[in-house]
């Protein structure tokens, strides 16, 4: 508890934040969230980035709808057949890498981009 009370102490620093650069990344892991704020699961992918040793997370994905290009989070969605909604986000990125399920996106690799706030999320258009 000491050890917070001192962050009030602390003064604003010099340095930027790390941003990443777009790149293309491989998906190293996959996993379900749950995300309690929306009461709704969301695909995670941890991913390689070549600038950076860590793994990051990424869990949205930028593609053209209506001839727009959108950023959308990766939700779990099922449709009535208790399969991935065919419209859904996911889908679409599991389409653009060209594989059926959420865990073969493991081992992939695909381009990243940045969202309308300076975030990586995965490229499929």
């Amino acid at each position: 508890m000491v050890e917070n009370q001192e962050k009030l102490n602390k003064k604003i620093g010099t340095k930027e934040q790390e941003k990443l650069e777009p790149a293309n990344v491989k998906i190293e892991k996959v996993r379900v969230e749950t995300v309690e704020k929306a009461k709704s699961e969301k695909i995670v992918c941890s991913v390689k980035h070549p600038s950076k040793e860590e793994l990051i997370d990424i869990s949205a994905v930028k593609f053209e709808k209506a001839g727009k290009l959108i950023s959308v989070g990766l939700w779990y969605n099922e449709d009535s057949d208790k399969l991935i909604a065919k419209n859904s986000a996911l889908a679409i990125l599991l389409n653009f890498i060209k594989v059926e399920t959420a865990k073969e996106l493991e081992g992939k690799e695909i381009m990243t981009t940045e969202d309308e706030k300076g975030y990586l999320v995965f490229k499929a258009y």
